[in-house]
């Protein structure tokens, strides 16, 4: 069963967004390697420009905590705090729905 995570973040300012930005675009390029992780997107939230909200879609636990030992992710949960006014981090776990298959495999 996958394992999943909403996180809400909140800037400073348009400057502290930009650059917010900046660090999770390069940091998505180490990302997009990683083999247990399914879905990560960054999303803008209408009417809110100072706000970004990533969900995060991992094969399972242990896909997520290799992710998170990654030299690029480990460079981005140092550095976003720069840029934060907050963050609220929502851990997921699917019961029903369209999607993924039972063995991660999206493809199936």
């Amino acid at each position: 069963m996958g394992f999943g995570l909403v996180v809400r973040f909140t800037m400073r300012d348009a400057a502290a967004t930009e650059g917010f930005d900046a660090l999770a675009a390069e940091t998505l390029k180490g990302i997009e390697g990683e083999p247990g992780t399914l879905v990560y997107v960054n999303h803008t939230v209408p009417g809110e420009p100072n706000v970004r909200v990533f969900y995060e879609l991992y094969a399972d636990r242990e896909a997520f905590e290799a992710h998170e030992e990654q030299p690029h992710v480990r460079r981005f949960l140092a550095e976003r705090e720069q840029f934060l006014t907050s963050k609220e981090v929502t851990f997921l776990h699917d019961i029903a729905g369209k999607g993924i298959p039972q063995d991660g495999d999206p493809k199936k």
